[in-house]
């Protein structure tokens, strides 16, 4: 199984299945509704490793991820289309797609015994177009 993420903006930011590890998608509502809440939000939170750039290789996309969680909320850049895939023998299991996402929390952590570095990224759906958030798949993967 991999993941392929997309953030689409002001810059392109492209991460695959050499740096993502781990993807939680979570609807959120209130937890104390005794109904259907109107209240619905979307959130990813991606974890992986941040791989050094060795022998000519192109860096990651990680220190772009940075550079967007300090965007302030001021710039419209904040927000930015994200797409996340998670592949597995070569279909899309799933497809979510955030078009107003923003950093809700990004950290990143190093130590001198692993050899490379960690991150993880916390993203929401813009809250007022959540209806505009979508969740696909069941279909062929192609590299593209």
């Amino acid at each position: 199984m991999g993941f392929i993420l997309k953030v689409e903006g002001a810059e392109l930011i492209e991460l695959g299945m050499d740096n993502i590890q781990k993807v939680v998608y979570d609807t959120d509502t209130p937890d104390d509704s005794n109904a259907r809440s109107t209240d619905v939000g979307s959130t990813l939170r991606i974890s992986g490793k941040i791989i050094t750039a060795t022998d000519g290789d192109k860096p990651d996309d990680t220190l772009k991820l940075a550079a967007w969680s300090l965007v302030p909320a001021e710039k419209a850049d904040c927000y930015r289309k994200v797409t996340l895939k998670v592949i597995a023998a070569d279909q899309v299991v799933r497809e979510v797609s955030f078009p107003n996402a923003f950093v809700v929390d990004y950290t990143e952590s190093f130590g001198d015994t692993e050899g490379v570095g960690s991150f993880s990224l916390y993203i929401k759906q813009k809250k007022d177009k959540t209806e505009l958030a979508t969740v696909l798949g069941g279909y062929p993967f192609s590299a593209q």
